[in-house]
């Protein structure tokens, strides 16, 4: 049986402007990671949409959810490029993004449940393991940062179709690592990352 998110959490922790955040894109080859943050000013409202963990939705659920929620909560979205990926790491880089998220929102929050099993530094909050299938505020972030991580491979795609990022999101599927390879590597590859590196290596075309 699937858990389905709910504002248990928020009102656990005691406080009324309770930010979920939530990242997308730590395992993809190339472009940015993005968190989003997301705050409910509300915790008795009635959703009319279906908010779960952005993987269990359709790219249809995703749609509808993004404009509603996009439209009654107060949110925000950051992201670290691929070089502040190389230079942090993708764990780090995921908590600086998490970080900037929170602090573009345009009321701070007073308590934050993180995605995952570590808090960001300087937030203040709880970290939630598959905190997306169980606070709603989260999921609403998952889906906010997976709906702009997707707009910007697309937006991307239309520069280097020849890459298919608009289909694979960047990730290593059997057509993209062949697309690497014939067309080499560019300033959105991750070079910190084992397919990457490996190909750097071997001499790949590096077409920084």
């Amino acid at each position: 049986m699937k858990i389905i998110p709910d504002f248990s959490l928020e009102k656990e922790s005691g406080f009324d402007l309770v930010a979920g955040v939530d990242e997308a894109g730590r395992g993809p080859l190339c472009g940015p990671v993005v968190a989003a943050a997301v705050i409910f000013p509300n915790h008795e409202i009635e959703i009319p949409v279906i908010i779960r963990d952005s993987k269990q939705m359709t790219p249809h659920m995703r749609a509808v959810a993004y404009e509603w929620i996009t439209n009654n909560t107060i949110w925000a979205c950051a992201e670290c490029s691929p070089s502040e990926i190389d230079e942090l790491n993708i764990l780090w880089a995921s908590m600086l993004a998490m970080q900037r998220a929170v602090k573009k929102l345009s009321s701070s929050p007073q308590f934050c449940l993180i995605d995952g099993n570590r808090l960001p530094k300087d937030l203040i909050g709880k970290p939630i393991v598959k905190g997306d299938a169980k606070s709603l505020s989260i999921a609403a972030a998952s889906i906010i940062a997976k709906e702009t991580r997707d707009k910007i491979m697309h937006e991307l795609a239309k520069q280097y179709p020849e890459y298919g990022w608009d289909k694979n999101a960047g990730y290593p599927t059997a057509s993209h690592l062949q697309a690497i390879d014939k067309y080499g590597i560019n300033m959105h590859y991750r070079k910190s990352f084992g397919p990457i590196k490996e190909r750097i290596k071997n001499g790949t075309k590096n077409n920084y």
